[in-house]
Order: C-alpha cells, then sequence, then structure tokens
C-alpha cells in the first residue's frame, strides 16, 4: 500500500472518528452526567495516552519560558471550544451543531484577514456569503420550528474558539514546538479547568453503570487519540489540504449517527442548509487548488477553430 493511500485511508479514518463525539457523548447526559464531568473524564485520561505517544515518539517535553503564556492561552481556548460544543448537544441535534462548528475554517480566514493582514480571496468571501446562508436555512427549519438561540450560540462560540487556538498555535512561540508535546500540555490545563469547575472535584458526576465507562474510553480513546494522531500521520502522507478536506466527513458522520442511533430527523430545507456550509467550506480549505481543477478541466474542452467563410 503507497504512503498516499494510507494517508487518505487515515485522513477518512480521522474525521469518521471524531464524528462520533455524539455517539458517545449523548448517552452520558442521558445517565445524568454533566458536561463538566465528561469533559474531565475525557482529557484525564487521554492525557497518559498522548504523554505515552510523544515520549515513544522522542518529543520534548519540557516547554521554554516564552511558551509559558501561549501554552495557557491555548489550554483556556481548548476547554472553552470543547465545553461550548458538548453543552450545545443540550439544546440542539447533534448532527447539526457538528455542521455548523465546522465553519471554523472561514472564522480563521477572517482572523487572519483582520489581524494578520492576509488577503481575502474573492472565493473566500463568496464562501462566507454561502455559510452564512446555510445556517439561516437551518435556523428556520423543522416544520417552522426555529433551532435553539442558545444551542446556536454556544456551536458559534465553539468554532469561534477553535479557531483562535488554530491561529494561536501557528501565530505564536508555539509555531514550532512539538505538536504532541502542546497537546499533552493543553489537555492538562484543560483538565484542571474543569476539575476546579466541579469544585475541585466535589461536584464530579462518574457514570451510573459500568457500561458507560465505555462511552468515556471512547472520547478519550477513539474521538480524541485516534484522531488526532491519524490526522497528523495523514497530513504528513498527503499534506494538510487534502486532510483537511476530508474533515468534512466528521459533521456527515455525526448526523448519520444521530439520525441512526438518536432518531433525530433531516427536512430537505436541513439537507440544502447543511450542503451549502459544506460545500463553502470545502471550497475555502482547498483553496488555491480550485483554480488548479479548474484550469485542467477547461483545458479538457479546448475551443474549436473559427471556420473562415
Amino acid at each position: 500500500m503507497s504512503k498516499k493511500t494510507k494517508g487518505y485511508i487515515l485522513g477518512i479514518l480521522a474525521a469518521a472518528v471524531y464524528g462520533m463525539n455524539p455517539l458517545f457523548t449523548l448517552p452520558l447526559y442521558q445517565s445524568g452526567m454533566n458536561t463538566d464531568s465528561v469533559l474531565f473524564l475525557r482529557y484525564l485520561i487521554a492525557i497518559p495516552i498522548v504523554g505515552l505517544t510523544a515520549k515513544v515518539r522522542g518529543q520534548r517535553f519540557k516547554l521554554q519560558k516564552n511558551e509559558y503564556l501561549p501554552t495557557l492561552l491555548m489550554g483556556i481556548m481548548m476547554a472553552a471550544t470543547s465545553w461550548t460544543l458538548f453543552t450545545s448537544y443540550n439544546y440542539m441535534d447533534a448532527g447539526i451543531a457538528s455542521t455548523i462548528l465546522f465553519i471554523y475554517p472561514i472564522i480563521v480566514a477572517l482572523i487572519m484577514k483582520i489581524f494578520f493582514k492576509e488577503k481575502l480571496k474573492p472565493i473566500t468571501i463568496i464562501c462566507l456569503a454561502m455559510a452564512t446562508l446555510g445556517i439561516t436555512m437551518l435556523y428556520n427549519a423543522s416544520e417552522g420550528a426555529t433551532l435553539s438561540l442558545i444551542g446556536t450560540v454556544f456551536v458559534l462560540l465553539s468554532a469561534l474558539t477553535y479557531a483562535i487556538y488554530i491561529v494561536g498555535v501557528n501565530q505564536s512561540a508555539l509555531k514550532y514546538t512539538p505538536t504532541l508535546t502542546i497537546s499533552f500540555y493543553v489537555m492538562c490545563i484543560a483538565a484542571t479547568i474543569f476539575f476546579c469547575k466541579l469544585g475541585l472535584g466535589q461536584n464530579l458526576q462518574l457514570p451510573s453503570h459500568w457500561y458507560m465507562w465505555g462511552n468515556i474510553l471512547a472520547l478519550s480513546v477513539l474521538t480524541t487519540t485516534v484522531s488526532f494522531v491519524c490526522t497528523t500521520l495523514a497530513i504528513q502522507y498527503i499534506g494538510s489540504t487534502p486532510t483537511a478536506i476530508l474533515g468534512v466527513l466528521e459533521p456527515v458522520t455525526a448526523i448519520f449517527f444521530g439520525i441512526t442511533v438518536f432518531g433525530e430527523t433531516l427536512s430537505m430545507r436541513d439537507v440544502c442548509g447543511l450542503t451549502l456550509i459544506i460545500v463553502a467550506v470545502t471550497l475555502v480549505v482547498a483553496g488555491d487548488n480550485i483554480s488548479t481543477i479548474l484550469v485542467r478541466f477547461r483545458k479538457m474542452f479546448p475551443k474549436l477553430p473559427h471556420k473562415k467563410k
């Protein structure tokens, strides 16, 4: 099997696994666990796994002095993006929430334009309009009943904080810090935040049934560790752009499980809104490759010479 084939398989696996977040989270909510408890246990179990992986790969654990503050800020951003997304599941369909979350690449483009003076291409502006229209269509879906305003705000905040995290890692002293090292400390900070929110553990809610620990373990191992490692390897094999495009499968996976497992329904308006968002984000992530594809497509249909009269 070639490296390119492995890269596509790993990219698909990473996206599909991350899209399983609602599959393992919603049963924990139904059993009585709160968001802070779920997230604390998720990060607590993932920390030694990521740490061991970093150790095996020979990545350094010691942070430089100029990396302390950026790492702290990124830990806060990661905790915020997790909490807002998982909280939104209490107010809206998980599949819709996961799809709206996927507008974060567009938010990244805006942040880079406003704060770092990157040129905003016409295709990006068009995609912003498409994504906005898609969210509007979702907001007034399901037989005239609007989506929860609170849930929508939580998802948008999750997308915003995740976008800030991505920009922060690439535009700070952490730019050349090993990825697994950053992830290890970010998870430690996030776990500490949720531990404090739980009253230093006094309000921690454990799974009510022994088999629910399987959901916690799946969140830690699959949607956190496996997803991250597969994404990293996919980038090494096929590059960041194809891997990011494969990430479109994340909301698709969430919607699939939302319908098949939790009985969520989609109207035609929902489908149109979801399609607009996914297409918009795909175009933004693809970037300059779009023009290359269009040029190649145009060359398939050369102009015929004009006949002389």
